[in-house]
């Protein structure tokens, strides 16, 4: 199979309602990164990936995560078609899976439906050994987020050299100790009620406490928190772990870098 080359890093774009953010895309496109990502939350409609696209020249636009449960296959096909024509090689298509009972099997179908995109140009929201076995025979290969790199090295064994394995990692551009682990405990607030959360967090060695509190530990350990050189160095890592490709997930509050702002701060640690 033939991979689509994701870059190094990648960057994840905050959607504004006024679209200035695809200005700002196309500014952090120019700065290195070689895939630029919407999250999940922020697609309310599936033409925020081609806005993305036109408004950018050269990056891959990835999609952090198409929820099947939202948007039917003919859907996403439809979408990639039309990227294909307007902007051909640069989608690719990050899907996760259904949160109804017997998720895989309903990926199953759902990818049967979805011949129109072709398997190195979609990737699988993967934590388990039953998810990961999906990502490597149906799927360029896996996205997971919150992985150390201990459980990156793991994964890439599951997955084979020749698929793809990007891991998201959450940034906070803020030295302070305290203020940092705050941002960076709102997203995990959330993602750690998940049940697949729950259960990759349990397999890399967290216990129930780590888990339900948020603990220091764990939000030290997944969350890459500090300046820029020390955020590049836990990329680092998981590159030498296994990752392909990382996606920095900046997160930021009062007087914490994010948007083209903590890009470039990053960018100019690149080499």
């Amino acid at each position: 199979m033939s991979r689509i080359s994701l870059g190094r890093y990648g960057f994840s774009v905050e959607v504004r309602d006024d679209d200035s953010h695809l200005a700002a895309a196309l500014t952090v496109e120019g700065l290195g990164f070689g895939t630029l990502w919407l999250n999940g939350g922020q697609l309310d409609r599936l033409d925020r990936l081609t806005d993305l696209l036109a408004a950018t020249t050269t990056a891959v636009v990835g999609s952090a995560i198409i929820p099947p449960d939202r948007y039917s296959a003919a859907e996403v096909s439809e979408l990639f078609a039309r990227a294909e024509a307007d902007a051909p090689g640069r989608l690719m298509v990050g899907l996760g899976s259904s949160h109804r009972p017997r998720a895989l099997t309903l990926l199953g179908d759902y990818l049967d439906e979805l011949d129109a995109v072709p398997e190195d140009r979609r990737l699988l929201a993967a934590f388990g050994p039953r998810a990961l076995a999906v990502a490597r025979d149906r799927f360029a290969g896996a996205m997971p987020m919150l992985f150390t790199a201990q459980r990156t090295a793991e994964v890439r064994r599951v997955l084979g050299a020749d698929r793809t394995l990007s891991v998201g990692l959450y940034v906070v551009l803020d030295e302070d100790p305290a203020t940092a682990r705050a941002t960076a405990r709102r997203p995990l607030q959330f993602l750690t009620a998940m049940p697949q959360y729950r259960k990759s967090l349990e397999r890399q060695g967290f216990s129930p406490d780590d888990i339900s509190g948020i603990s220091d530990r764990l939000v030290d350990t997944l969350v890459a928190w500090g300046g820029p050189r020390h955020v590049l160095d836990h990329a680092a890592r998981l590159h030498a772990a296994g990752a392909d490709h990382v996606q920095l997930n900046v997160l930021g509050a009062d007087g914490q870098p994010t948007g083209v702002a903590a890009a470039r701060l990053l960018a100019a640690e690149f080499g």
